[in-house]
């Protein structure tokens, strides 16, 4: 940086006004971490912290941190789980979360246009009054903001019908590294369907905060299903539960969720809350189906069908109190996971890889017998439907040694995700945790990725050291 710490603050507090600036220790501790394990080893501590409530207010500050060569890493509620919005070396914060309007419900268009604060449960809540939803679902709905979102291409249980974050951002408002403010999708434009021109929503969508600041977004939104069932099928042998998946698409069905809980985490759900009491079995999956009464319930009885020649145990129900009691395990695995041992926490790490469907059984067979290898309990469940795999290491944080191997046991799960044809995040992002895999992963195709990202950001001031590591020029992309 070309100023020291002190005079950064106050140029911030000249610009912004000082309501608008943190420059204390402990407020900008509370910036240092984000919810992944490597952020609990580490600290990664900004020198200000900025929080815009303008496009004119994130634009002054990007052209001064682009005179002066300071880092800026945007963020939204701080609920990712791979370093990605935090300051890996130093610079400014930019927090977004306090900038939370929801500027126009569209109806007539079947979209909104929200600025990037807005929590995904609030723009439902909001959307629901006209009988409309935002489809991509993340498990953290309560606390994570849509411009955290369309950074990091979320998405969550229900994907495999509604697909990820990506297909409902039809254009952005987006502030670039030097100040410059851009319009993607069309100036004027409130069309769902544009074919024109180079496509820089979607370059922007997952970009992780590295090319620039989203600033407003025009999202697409669906009509609010009608009727929702659920059906939880037990299956004593693992490998049967990915083939049944398989039957049911097989059938022309596409069921909005399909969840699978291996034994691990039924162990984990009935320590935790043994009411729930799931029956003892190698795999149990979810299925839920939304849409109209009518096609609910037919697409329902006929996985139901499907299935039971393969399963021990089928259930099927549209009553809420009924579907909310076979839903239960799944909604408190990732909570339950830490039960498997008394003394351990789960802890972020390697723990949303995806995968091939015909790979699911083989990957959960593979991480069982890594954690057996790394002496580390591991509690395995997730989207099966589109192959997404949530793996909850158990550990005593507090032991060197045990991090350690959990350490080791994560990068051997993003390694065989690799190795199995699939990913080594399927909705969490790369941030700073998985970037050492961008070569990997993507081969020369990280170098394309570099020059996109110098061509916008020649300085690399934008959330430096996340997706690829980049540390002085094109040469150094490793």
């Amino acid at each position: 940086m070309l100023v020291d710490r002190k005079r950064l603050g106050q140029d911030m507090m000249n610009m912004l006004g000082p309501e608008k600036v943190l420059t204390e220790d402990l407020d900008l501790l509370y910036y240092s971490y984000d919810s992944s394990f490597h952020a609990r080893n580490h600290r990664f501590m900004p020198d200000v912290v900025v929080t815009p409530r303008s496009t004119e207010e994130v634009s002054r500050v990007m052209a001064y941190a682009y005179t002066h060569g300071i880092p800026v890493t945007p963020r939204g509620a701080g609920t990712g789980e791979t370093c990605g919005a935090v300051p890996v070396q130093g610079g400014i914060v930019m927090d977004l979360s306090t900038w939370k309007t929801i500027e126009e419900v569209d109806t007539a268009n079947m979209q909104v246009i929200v600025r990037p604060g807005v929590v995904h449960s609030e723009l439902n809540k909001e959307l629901g009054k006209h009988g409309l939803f935002f489809p991509p679902d993340p498990g953290s709905t309560r606390m994570c903001t849509i411009g955290g979102m369309i950074a990091n291409n979320s998405s969550g249980l229900r994907a495999v019908k509604y697909g990820t974050t990506e297909q409902y951002v039809l254009g952005l408002e987006v502030v670039l590294p030097d100040g410059r403010i851009i319009t993607t999708g069309g100036l004027k434009s409130r069309a769902v369907k544009n074919v024109s021109g180079l496509n820089l929503t979607k370059l922007f969508v997952g970009s992780e905060g590295t090319l620039g600041v989203i600033t407003k977004a025009r999202l697409r939104v669906w009509p609010k299903p009608k009727a929702r069932g659920i059906l939880m099928a037990v299956f004593p042998k693992l490998e049967d539960a990915p083939a049944a998946v398989l039957e049911v698409y097989q059938d022309g069905i596409l069921p909005s969720g399909i969840e699978i809980l291996d034994e691990s985490a039924i162990r984990a759900v009935n320590m935790y809350k043994p009411e729930i009491n799931l029956p003892n079995a190698q795999a149990i999956l979810l299925f839920e189906v939304d849409g109209n009464p009518a096609s609910v319930e037919y697409e329902g009885n006929r996985i139901a069908e499907i299935v039971k020649s393969r399963a021990s145990q089928v259930e099927w129900s549209t009553e809420p109190k009924r579907m909310a009691e076979l839903w239960e395990g799944r909604g408190v695995v990732a909570t339950a996971a830490a039960r498997v041992r008394p003394d351990g926490s789960r802890v972020f790490a390697g723990e949303d890889i995806s995968v091939p469907l015909n790979k699911v059984a083989e990957t959960l067979r593979a991480i069982r017998s890594l954690g057996d290898q790394y002496g580390v309990q591991v509690v395995n469940y997730g989207h099966i439907g589109d192959g997404n795999v949530h793996t909850a290491p158990v550990i005593d944080p507090e032991n060197p040694a045990e991090v350690e191997k959990a350490n080791r046991l994560a990068d051997a799960i993003h390694r065989l995700a690799i190795e199995l044809g699939g990913t080594t995040t399927g909705e969490h992002g790369v941030g700073h945790v998985r970037a050492q895999y961008a070569p990997l992963e993507h081969g020369e195709a990280v170098q394309v990725m570099a020059r996109i990202k110098q061509a916008l950001d020649p300085k690399g001031i934008m959330n430096p050291q996340k997706v690829f590591l980049m540390q002085g020029g094109l040469d150094s992309v490793s």
